[in-house]
C-alpha cells in the first residue's frame, strides 16, 4: 500500500512538472496561472502547492532532480577511476537516468519535446528562472566539492583541485547545453555528444601549445 501511494505521488509530481512545462512553452512562463497547470492534470491547487513552493520552484525542480541524482552517481563511481573520469561518466549517468525516469512518467509515451530542452529553453529564455538556477547550483556547489574530495582523501578547506574541477566541469556542462540547444538537437543522446565534444577538449585546451 505505501509503495502504491509513493508511486501515486511521484506520478502526480511529474504529471504537474510535464504539463508545467508545456503550458510554459506554448504560452509563456508569466503568461501561465497555477490553475492552469492544475487543470491539465485535474488535480486542485491545494495538491500543486503539496509539490511545489510556487511556479518558480517547479521550474527549477528538474535542476534539482539532476543535481541530487549526480551527487549519488558520483559517490557510486568506482574508487579508481580518476577524478575527471569519474564526474563525467557520474554526468552521463546522471542525464540518461532523469531521461529514463521523465520517458517512464510521460503519459505520451516520451514522444514530444524532451523534458530536459524544455527546462533549458525555458530557463534560458526567463531571467528571473536563470538567476534562480544559478543561484542553487552555487548553494549546492559544495556538497559537489565534498564527494570530490571525499574520493580522493582530501581536505577541501586547503587543497583547492576538487573546487577547480567542479566549476570546469560546470562549466563544460553549460556551454554543451548551450550548444545543444542552438543547434536544433532533441535527444538526450545528442546532449552527451555535445559534453563529450566539449570535455574531450579539456586536457588540450590547458597543456601545451595549440598549434
Amino acid at each position: 500500500m505505501e509503495e502504491r501511494r509513493e508511486r501515486k505521488k511521484r506520478q502526480t509530481r511529474e504529471a504537474l512538472i510535464r504539463a508545467a512545462l508545456e503550458l510554459f512553452d506554448a504560452k509563456g512562463y508569466e503568461h501561465t496561472a497555477v490553475r492552469e497547470i492544475t487543470d491539465a492534470v485535474d488535480v486542485s491547487e491545494r495538491t500543486f502547492f503539496r509539490y511545489f513552493a510556487s511556479k518558480e520552484d517547479l521550474a527549477v525542480s528538474f535542476t534539482k532532480d539532476w543535481t541530487d541524482t549526480m551527487l549519488a552517481a558520483l559517490a557510486a563511481r568506482p574508487a579508481q577511476e580518476d577524478p575527471l573520469a569519474a564526474m563525467r561518466a557520474a554526468f552521463r549517468e546522471s542525464v540518461r537516468t532523469l531521461a529514463a525516469a521523465n520517458d517512464e512518467h510521460d503519459e505520451h509515451g516520451g514522444e514530444g519535446t524532451p523534458t530536459y530542452l524544455l527546462v533549458t529553453r525555458l530557463i534560458d529564455s526567463t531571467p528571473s528562472l536563470l538567476a534562480q538556477q544559478l543561484r542553487y547550483i552555487h548553494e549546492r556547489d559544495e556538497e559537489i566539492v565534498g564527494v570530490i574530495a571525499a574520493r580522493e582523501g582530501v581536505d577541501p578547506h586547503t587543497d583547492l583541485r576538487p573546487r577547480v574541477l567542479a566549476a570546469v566541469l560546470g562549466g563544460v556542462i553549460a556551454l554543451a547545453t548551450r550548444s545543444w540547444r542552438t543547434e536544433g538537437c532533441t535527444t538526450v543522446e545528442e546532449m552527451l555528444t555535445a559534453f563529450d565534444r566539449y570535455a574531450d577538449q579539456f586536457t588540450p585546451a590547458l597543456f601545451g601549445h595549440w598549434t
